[in-house]
């Protein structure tokens, strides 16, 4: 056993029987790198990588290969989930380095000043696919740095400058709102008319241009953004990217078509996604609707810990084969359905038609029920129906196979997703039951995560190895998360918690001389790099979460600091976002809020008769930032306590950025209000 048995993540204790002497990132491991002038060899992957599973079982578990591994290098194993500030630069240097995209498992091998001068991703343990074996690349890796040691230094040299400059972007001044109109183009060029989505295979959701285009179609009644999004989510409803039976979506389809999927279910796409596809349910979207419960009910089944908050992940594989947990062969299906339910289901399902995975059957919607209905003579009731009991006994029997492992660290941005999917799902289906779990999910998160005044980004239970320092991403999407709950349900408390996680940006975290934010804390360990990140990957970039919420606690609390914040934000990303608008859709929505803050509602009044006038707002076609504040409500800042409730009835306050009009008393008056925005 190596140094990894008593790490916080399942991705480390995964390596921990290895004969490869591996280290966790730490001073001890980059310590003998230096004494020992010895290079480094870094893998950085996760618990539920495919690709990362398949090099750990080809070369980290034969002694043949640890032994070269242990002979030549100081062997680091990363946790991407736990350490994506470590992720983010090496991934930028793979880039960097070779001229391609990266991806997991990340191999790169390091000076013993921890710089990278060769990176790659997966090495076979034999030659093939034009790639040499691990064994020979780690040689002759080895050997090069030895025998050319002045040209090593000479490219890290470059190498550095060149990531300072991705890093520590010069900024300039705000852009014109025009660039909006550019990334909507920009965007529309990459659409596929076909299938839905944006670029060809491997095809993500990219749930940051979802947001953009679900809040640029309400915001500016864009008709074409409104129907690259209803295309895109209905396409994705009905594919393999999403679980038919258990619910829930994958990581991505490794098609254009969205039909076959990565297996692995990943909590930060899930979150997102749930909020996106609720709100339109709530517009009488029944589509949506039947992604939503599923959702929601694999969410409580298979990723909720015991404390209330949410696992990470579920692994593509089980029993050694990716995808055996969610294929089907039509035999299987036919003999456990009744005959009713096999006429609709195989008929949806495509279980009729020829396997599409492997020699075997995973299943998406080839035709709608309501297609199917047509061609059995019965209703599309009686079809959906047919169809959810289909569901019922696949899922059941599905129950009793080999399970995929499951991640069980408690990541606190990928928590904060969730809590704020689930957030607007509740407030926008009226789910109260909802609402509880993300209220749970967040006391959870803050009773586990918050230590001494200090944000941690990740826990795990039984976990002996110290919990990582919180980066940007865990604040900024937390503190999302804490405003998505006071608009469904409103908590002092929880507005206290906000103030926290907003004040600790500023302090911790933002860049007092350039404006934005860096992904590490002030005081975080030294590495090559402090990175600033402004461009959105699988996730929303922390610069453009946080200039988004800054904006709206800063209007709602009247707070210059927060705004001003989001500006300088602004004004450092500007070149970047006027260059490329297309990768920066967050800060996209950011400078929508900046120019034009949407209507913020302050309902003061008794408890239970806000409901209907929370209703009147959830309605609008526009995005309205709604706050209804129980009378009495205590512990309110100067802004809000101002914002009194009437002695009877419900009071609304209609404030667009800082000012606001005279409040009023009728629904109908805040309608008119609403419509003079």
């Amino acid at each position: 056993m190596n140094r990894l048995a008593g790490a916080s993540s399942p991705y480390l204790l995964q390596h921990a029987d290895n004969p490869v002497d591996w280290y966790p990132w730490g001073e001890e491991a980059l310590e003998r790198a230096r004494r020992e002038d010895k290079p480094i060899l870094l893998s950085i992957g996760y618990s539920a990588c495919h690709w990362c599973h398949v090099m750990a079982h080809e070369s980290f578990e034969h002694s043949d290969t640890a032994a070269v591994m242990n002979e030549r290098f100081i062997n680091i194993k990363v946790d991407r989930e736990e350490r994506p500030d470590l992720d983010r630069i090496y991934q930028n240097a793979h880039m960097l380095l070779s001229q391609r995209p990266g991806g997991w498992p990340l191999t790169v091998f390091l000076t013993p000043d921890q710089v990278p001068f060769f990176a790659g991703t997966y090495f076979p343990n034999t030659p093939r696919h034009g790639l040499p074996s691990f064994v020979d690349l780690m040689t002759r890796v080895s050997d090069f740095l030895a025998e050319h040691p002045e040209e090593i230094q000479r490219q890290n040299d470059s190498l550095q400058q060149a990531l300072g400059r991705i890093y520590s972007p010069a900024g300039g001044a705000i852009p014109a709102l025009s660039v909006i109109d550019k990334g909507r183009a920009e965007l529309a060029k990459t659409f596929d008319e076909q299938f839905g989505g944006f670029g060809d295979a491997p095809k993500f959701p990219h749930p940051a241009s979802l947001e953009w285009l679900a809040w640029h179609s309400a915001r500016h009644g864009d008709a074409e953004a409104e129907r690259m999004l209803a295309r895109t989510l209905g396409a994705m409803a009905a594919g393999g990217i999403f679980d038919q039976v258990g619910g829930g979506f994958c990581r991505y389809s490794v098609d254009a078509r969205w039909m076959i999927p990565h297996f692995e279910k990943m909590l930060y796409d899930n979150g997102p996604l749930l909020g996106l596809y609720a709100e339109r349910a709530a517009h009488g979207d029944e589509c949506a609707r039947r992604v939503v419960e599923p959702t929601v009910a694999w969410l409580e089944r298979e990723m909720r810990d015991p404390s209330g908050a949410f696992y990470s992940s579920l692994d593509a594989d089980s029993e050694g084969e990716e995808g055996r947990f969610y294929v089907w062969d039509p035999e299987t299906v036919q003999a456990l359905l009744t005959e009713d339910e096999w006429a609709v289901a195989s008929r949806v399902w495509g279980l009729h038609g020829p396997a599409n995975f492997e020699g075997r059957w995973h299943l998406h919607e080839v035709a709608p029920a309501a297609t199917v209905a047509d061609a059995l003579g019965i209703d599309e009731a009686e079809a959906n129906t047919r169809l959810d009991r289909a569901r019922e006994r696949l899922l059941a029997a599905r129950e009793d196979r080999v399970r995929p492992h499951r991640d069980e660290k408690i990541l606190g941005a990928w928590n904060a997703l969730m809590i704020a999917g689930l957030a607007r799902a509740a407030r926008a289906l009226e789910r109260p039951e909802w609402l509880r779990l993300a209220r749970e999910a967040m006391t959870a998160v803050r009773e586990r995560l918050w230590r001494d005044g200090r944000l941690c980004a990740s826990v795990r239970e039984g976990a002996t190895g110290a919990m990582p320092r919180a980066y940007l991403d865990d604040h900024a999407l937390l503190l999302e998360a804490t405003l998505a709950l006071l608009e469904a349900e409103w908590d002092s408390d929880l507005l206290a918690w906000a103030t926290t996680l907003a004040d600790t940006l500023l302090e911790d975290f933002e860049d007092r001389e350039q404006g934005g934010f860096f992904f590490t804390a002030r005081d975080h360990e030294a590495l090559i790099q402090r990175p600033k990140v402004y461009a959105d990957d699988a996730m929303a970039a922390g610069n453009g979460t946080a200039a988004q919420v800054l904006q709206k606690l800063g209007f709602l609390l009247s707070e210059p600091r927060y705004l001003e914040a989001a500006e300088r934000t602004l004004a450092n990303a500007g070149p970047m976002v006027e260059q490329a608008p297309l990768g920066h859709m967050s800060l996209l929505t950011a400078l929508d809020i900046h120019y034009q803050a949407p209507a913020l509602v302050v309902l003061r009044g008794p408890a239970d008769e806000l409901p209907a006038w929370q209703q009147r707002l959830r309605v609008q076609d526009a995005p309205v930032w709604t706050f209804a504040i129980p009378a009495p409500a205590g512990d309110l800042p100067a802004a809000l306590a101002e914002k009194a409730a009437p002695e009877t009835g419900v009071r609304a306050y209609v404030c667009r950025g800082l000012q606001c009009a005279a409040p009023v008393t009728d629904p109908v008056a805040l309608e008119g209000a609403l419509d003079e925005g």
